[in-house]
């Protein structure tokens, strides 16, 4: 039977809407809003709908940049909240499901393209039901693992960026430290993510007032500025050593997946930086973690990717 699905990507500022068929999105429905134009996701359902003649809908499938709690999601950035009986009267679906953005990759990664994967950590594929982690650094930090088994794929929701930023060196704990002043707490999201990196060079500058994000980026892509590559050096070995430590929690032989808009903003200067070095010093378990693969995704659908595959297996359970 075939099947139709609504399938909705919401990010803080825009949302993207499109169909899916048999699990598979159908590009050319794909349709961008803007959040401020908006009082929330219902109207932009309905309207998106109407706008292709109200097809019947299955199933639904969202992702949102927030938590996700017992079917009701928060989206951080501008405080609407969402739930599975609000999107079946939205759409019609008889079967909806709501993801945070992260778990929503998950289900993507086994489907993505090769083309759209940058091996960063060279190691083993693994099989079919080989564990995966995806590591999400953006805006926020979070790692989901993915679980593909014989009764289906398990994506567990996590707060992973909420957890202790690991410290090893004098540098580490200086950093620590220079956080923990703003935040009262030296969390890894204080480090890795886009404001992450602001923090970074402003503790790498000795304090000065931070850049933007982007122009940390450039002054490390121009290779001239020593702060910058402090900042690089810092930031790098960081997200290889949080990275490493999550692997050795879930044990991902199907490869580590780096997303995110900052993942990709640094995955040329991953390895200059030392994040192979990083990920991989575990002490006595050094070899062992020869066992995974570190990939870089670069894929602009794949949330919508992983929320079609999603509501295809939620008609077909």
């Amino acid at each position: 039977m075939t099947t139709l699905a609504l399938v909705s990507d919401v990010g803080g500022t825009n949302t993207r809407v499109g169909l899916a068929r048999d699990g598979i999105v159908q590009t050319d429905t794909i349709s961008r809003y803007r959040n401020a134009d908006h009082d929330g996701l219902g109207p932009i359902y309905t309207g998106y709908l109407a706008s292709r003649g109200n097809p019947e809908c299955a199933s639904a499938c969202i992702a949102m940049a927030g938590p996700v709690l017992d079917g009701t999601g928060r989206l951080t950035n501008r405080g609407w909240t969402f739930d599975r009986h609000q999107l079946g009267g939205a759409t019609g679906a008889q079967h909806t499901a709501i993801l945070n953005d992260l778990q929503a990759q998950g289900h993507a990664v086994p489907a993505l393209p090769r083309e759209s994967l940058h091996k960063i950590v060279s190691g083993p594929d693994g099989d079919d039901h080989s564990a995966k982690l995806v590591v999400g650094v953006g805006t926020g930090f979070n790692a989901v693992p993915v679980f593909s088994t014989d009764t289906g794929r398990y994506v567990p929701p996590c707060e992973a960026g909420h957890t202790t930023f690991p410290v090893l060196s004098d540098d580490d704990l200086s950093l620590a430290r220079f956080v923990e002043k703003h935040h009262g707490f030296p969390g890894v999201e204080d480090v890795l993510s886009g404001r992450g990196l602001e923090r970074v060079h402003a503790w790498a500058g000795g304090g000065a007032e931070p850049l933007s994000s982007n122009d940390i980026v450039a002054a490390i892509d121009e290779g001239k500025d020593p702060v910058a590559a402090r900042t690089a050096d810092a930031f790098c070995r960081a997200l290889g050593r949080v990275a490493g430590d999550l692997a050795l929690v879930h044990l991902p032989f199907g490869g580590v997946y780096l997303v995110g808009g900052m993942a990709n903003a640094m995955r040329p200067h991953l390895v200059r930086h030392g994040f192979t070095e990083a990920f991989r010093a575990k002490g006595r378990f050094s070899d062992f973690m020869e066992r995974f693969a570190v990939w870089a995704v670069e894929d602009d659908y794949a949330a919508l990717i992983g929320c079609a595959r999603h509501a295809d297996g939620l008609i077909r359970s």
